[in-house]
């Protein structure tokens, strides 16, 4: 929803990258190069479906080209269109440079409501679209990667891998051609929950640190806050399951397209999502109270708020009405422009997307990586890290009996320890460290200089550094 005299989402991305540069010394030619997109391709093509001819309108974007190949999911949905998708790939460009994934940005878009046609149709549709992109190199493993964003998965991204894998069959690296695939046809574990779990591993980071939380008028870690989830899709639903299972967050309300569910002593996410899945909406659960104002339980006093949906749903209509101290914004721009000014006016410390949601691009770059090395994480070296941890744990078992200590190794740690990183402990570990990487890198300039005033203007500031010096580098 766009507030009345407020910027478009992409005017406001635009507007939050002047904000930042105004604090750089960048030579005016470079600042409009790294803020321009470099170019959009528009595609309308047809397919024959029940009986008649369907016409498609899609779009990719891609806005710099310092690192290639370039990055950025594909969306389904009626909402797309030239402006959205240029911003998107804007943030896809400051998200890759924040969290050094050597990529540049890119976005793309059909408009489409997916939930209109069947598999067979969707499938028709993705791989027209795709064979429109594939033949001017918009998808190509060294060119252009998608991915998958709101309104398409695994699903979507095996059906482009295959069309690109048949229109060129002696490129070895095909399936590097796009991200987030099934792991049976290509793709890595933890992609699914990647964007989910990069949330919940930005809150773990902000919450190492007191001088932050002591920002946002909180105390203490994770464990009893009160969060807000708007939009339970493959990020929100993942985000809350992760947090309430393992950091021990309440999540107090859920919102969703036809309002929200509310219960202070904390949702079943689990149930909730089942639910939701099987009805279409959150009306009916029982065990808690059904709010048909979803937009108004973004108001409702928590401790974090995690707008996971669409972009602008905070905006200068609600934004002094937002009473969360903490927001995390698992989404894509969730806060407008105008919003941001007004609740950075009141001290409300927002963790923004470009680092945020960045799980799902440092997890896709795993498996880019993976397809190009074509050989599985973990395969070489976990059977040798399980030999050596056994050496030690019988080392030690052997002088507890040799010395009569009479101590033994509790069954829980032996197991444990005995266990060799697979695939997808070696995704969460390098996810995790990306996660803490980049926001240290925010946090130094957050508190090293006295004209920045929140994380937003850091995140950019650390990113917008450093496109600049891989243009220079280049002799820009």
């Amino acid at each position: 929803m766009q507030h009345s005299g407020e910027p478009s989402f992409r005017q406001s991305v635009d507007l939050m990258f002047n904000r930042a540069v105004r604090l750089m010394d960048l030579p005016p030619g470079l600042e409009e190069k790294i803020r321009v997109c470099n170019s959009t391709y528009t595609v309308r093509f047809g397919v024959r479906l029940r009986g008649k001819i369907e016409t498609f309108t899609g779009y990719r974007s891609v806005h710099s080209e310092h690192m290639e190949p370039v990055k950025g999911g594909i969306r389904y949905a009626l909402s797309v269109n030239q402006d959205e998708v240029e911003a998107l790939a804007a943030l896809m460009t400051y998200k890759c440079a924040l969290v050094e994934t050597p990529f540049g940005g890119s976005k793309g878009g059909l408009c489409i409501d997916p939930r209109q046609w069947d598999d067979h149709e969707l499938e028709q549709i993705t791989r027209r679209f795709a064979y429109e992109l594939i033949k001017r190199d918009l998808i190509h493993p060294a060119q252009n990667v998608p991915a998958p964003d709101m309104g398409t998965g695994e699903r979507e991204m095996a059906w482009i891998a295959d069309q690109y894998a048949r229109m060129n069959t002696t490129d070895i690296n095909a399936k590097a051609c796009v991200t987030g695939k099934p792991p049976h046809a290509g793709g890595i574990q933890g992609r699914v929950e990647a964007t989910g779990r990069g949330v919940q591993f930005a809150l773990r980071e902000f919450f190492r640190h007191p001088e932050d939380v002591a920002k946002a008028g909180l105390a203490g870690g994770l464990e009893g806050k009160r969060a807000v989830v708007q939009g339970l899709g493959n990020v929100g639903y993942h985000a809350a399951k992760f947090l309430s299972e393992e950091d021990g967050v309440k999540i107090t309300a859920i919102i969703e397209r036809d309002g929200a569910l509310v219960d202070d002593r904390g949702l079943p996410v689990e149930a909730v999502r089942a639910h939701l899945a099987a009805t279409g909406g959150l009306a009916g659960f029982a065990g808690a109270e059904f709010v048909a104002d979803g937009a108004a339980v973004l108001e409702k006093p928590c401790d974090i708020l995690i707008p996971a949906a669409m972009e602008g749903v905070i905006h200068m209509g609600n934004a002094a009405r937002i009473s969360a101290p903490l927001i995390i914004e698992a989404a894509n721009g969730p806060v407008t422009f105008g919003a941001d000014e007004i609740l950075r006016q009141k001290g409300t410390v927002i963790i923004p997307d470009m680092y945020a949601n960045a799980g799902g691009v440092t997890v896709s770059y795993f498996e880019w990586v993976k397809n190009l090395s074509h050989i599985r994480f973990g395969r070489m070296q976990r059977r040798a890290e399980e030999a050596r941890s056994r050496l030690m744990v019988e080392e030690l078992e052997r002088l507890s009996a040799d010395k009569g200590l009479g101590w033994t190794l509790s069954p829980d740690f032996k197991e444990k320890f005995l266990t060799g990183s697979d695939e997808l402990a070696l995704v969460r570990s390098g996810l995790d460290d990306t996660m803490r990487t980049a926001y240290q890198a925010m946090r130094e300039v957050w508190h090293g200089r006295e004209d920045v005033g929140d994380l937003r203007v850091a995140a950019y500031l650390v990113s917008i550094g450093r496109v600049a010096q891989t243009y220079r580098s280049k002799g820009l």
